[in-house]
């Protein structure tokens, strides 16, 4: 039979690399017969053979193009050919046109007949390009939800977001409506909530003033206002948000905190962390919005240089010490812990995280909520994980001394411990230590490895354009003289695929390791002047030095990096 040759090719193929042994071939052969799903899943799901192997032994072998879909970006594949039947069925995933040629990614290179009908049902000639199957499950999955979960912001009515959990209970006496005289309010809310998502905004702005009411979304760092409404409806709008977030609509005298679900789709949501502020004309309210896919990026896509990314690895491999993120509010310290967390989630591993306020969920990890009013404090919480058998523990922020000393006490006695700081730099933040109250020697002794980092604006690829700066300014800057005369700089422009000429960001950042040299400093009382001498000794790039690579290699410009570090 034909699937028979198939499978016997794949695993031939798979045999003479030694992935699978020779002896195991009949017996895989044998065992899948029968089975409801592609060859390739089968010894994945059911052998536990690693995808990415199959997929680079199988490249080479068959002689196609491997590419790993973890950063494909969905949106390019084109309308036209997200059959999903086609998809589904032959679990191949079209990606994009090049002329009139259709790329399609699969994980099987020997199910020709796929290609084959691809190609009659769209009218393209096609191309294969091999992917391991994991990661084509995944862009599959989120092709088919984005295909099929989508809204329609334009065409939105009150009913549309009935994923979004309201607390509809008032109080009798509740002086502001919103009954069916609001809807119209209703629908708005719902509106800026998806334009939000759709506009990649992280944070939302209501505030009120004598006169006017406006909106603004911060959008890649950067608050944009995007609408003035009446101010008449300020009350009533603060009152829907309110009644969204399941607080107490009556209080207007004392800031609130709450939170909103919204479903986009059966498998796809999204929370907004709510925060009411009174002020002199009204609440102000800021929604932050809580992407937990922004957690799975993985760390290949946050920006980090190989070096960084190397001695962050290797810290996360270290049985104990502890690891310090640090940089100020926004600057993207969580998703750099939660991408650690989540790449040490494992079966093996017992994991728990204080944090004030949880921002995203993960399964697998025991997070708790602080509650500082009914005693659940960062100290209180760490001494409870200490009882608890840990292996990692994740404190949000330390922001005290007795947190600090109980964080490494638990460094010191066999755990991984992650945490934050506010500092700018990451030679500050073992003087912050030392500052707070810490031992010169249980900072030496406990801290691996610092963190620090900023998010800078990444530049339109549709609309840069080269910047010309002489090679006395760009010395003057602080870039290489050894490069002056090889640097190609760009600047932004504004096109109707961004935003004044960003979209997106990228992380910038100093990443160092404590070495036996820099922990003397430490012992010695050195400043932080001392340590970042250091650390340039060794070789380590500080924020700005970082920040001048990214600008070096296209990603965003100089007016960018001078606007998040410093000259």
């Amino acid at each position: 039979m034909k699937g028979n040759h198939q499978q016997s090719s794949v695993l031939s193929a798979l045999s003479t690399e030694h992935l699978i042994p020779l002896t195991n071939v009949d017996d895989i052969f044998n065992d899948f017969t029968g089975k409801d799903k592609p060859f390739i899943r089968y010894l994945v799901e059911d052998k536990k053979i690693d995808s990415k192997k199959i997929a680079a032994i199988l490249s080479y072998k068959f002689g196609y193009p491997y590419i790993q879909l973890s950063n494909f970006d969905t949106t390019l594949v084109p309308d036209g050919v997200r059959n999903e039947k086609l998809i589904t069925k032959h679990n191949a995933l079209p990606l994009f046109l090049r002329g009139k040629v259709l790329f399609v990614a699969m994980s099987d290179p020997t199910d020709l007949d796929a290609l084959e009908e691809i190609q009659f049902n769209t009218g393209y000639s096609t191309e294969l390009i091999l992917t391991d199957e994991l990661g084509l499950q995944a862009c599959i999955e989120k092709v088919l939800e984005d295909e099929g979960g989508s809204l329609n912001i334009t065409d939105i009515d009150s009913n549309e977001l009935s994923g979004i959990d309201v607390q509809e209970d008032q109080s009798d006496d509740d002086p502001v409506s919103t009954g069916e005289d609001d809807a119209p309010i209703v629908v708005f809310i719902n509106k800026i909530l998806l334009d939000a998502i759709k506009k990649g905004a992280s944070d939302l702005h209501f505030e009120p003033y004598e006169k006017s009411f406006r909106i603004r979304f911060r959008i890649d760092g950067i608050l944009t206002e995007i609408a003035r409404p009446p101010v008449s409806l300020s009350s009533r709008m603060s009152a829907r948000l309110k009644v969204m977030a399941k607080l107490d609509i009556a209080e207007r005298r004392v800031p609130q905190d709450g939170r909103i679900k919204l479903s986009l789709s059966k498998k796809k949501s999204i929370d907004f962390r709510v925060s009411t502020l009174p002020t002199m004309w009204g609440e102000k309210i800021v929604m932050r919005i809580l992407d937990s896919s922004s957690a799975m990026l993985g760390i290949d896509m946050l920006g980090y240089e190989p070096a960084q990314k190397k001695i962050y690895m290797e810290a996360l491999e270290q049985p104990q010490g502890m690891i310090l993120v640090t940089g100020p509010t926004g600057s993207g310290k969580t998703v750099s812990l939660y991408t650690g967390l989540n790449i040490l989630n494992t079966a093996e591993r017992n994991i728990s995280t204080a944090e004030d306020p949880v921002e995203i969920n993960l399964e697998g990890i025991n997070q708790v909520q602080i509650n500082n009013r009914a005693g659940l404090t960062f100290p209180s919480a760490l001494r409870s994980f200490l009882r608890q058998d840990p292996d990692i523990v994740m404190v949000g922020e330390i922001r005290d001394l007795e947190t600090a000393e109980i964080a490494i006490k638990a460094a010191q006695t066999g755990h991984l411990v992650l945490s934050t700081l506010h500092t700018n730099s990451a030679a500050e933040t073992l003087t912050r230590l030392l500052n707070m109250g810490v031992p010169a020697y249980n900072v030496a002794s406990s801290v691996t490895t610092i963190i620090a980092q900023r998010l800078a604006r990444r530049l339109c690829s549709q609309c840069k354009t080269h910047e010309v700066l002489s090679e006395a300014q760009l010395a003057e800057q602080g870039f290489p003289i050894d490069k002056l005369s090889e640097i190609k700089l760009f600047k932004p422009v504004g096109c109707e695929h961004c935003t004044g000429g960003y979209k997106g960001r990228v992380g910038i950042y100093e990443v160092i390791k404590i070495s036996p040299e820099i922990a003397s400093i430490i012992m010695e009382g050195g400043n932080s002047l001392d340590i970042a001498e250091q650390c340039q000794k060794e070789g380590y790039n500080n924020l700005r030095q970082s920040g001048l690579e990214k600008a070096m290699d296209g990603m965003t410009s100089l007016k960018e990096i001078n606007r998040v570090t410093s000259s």
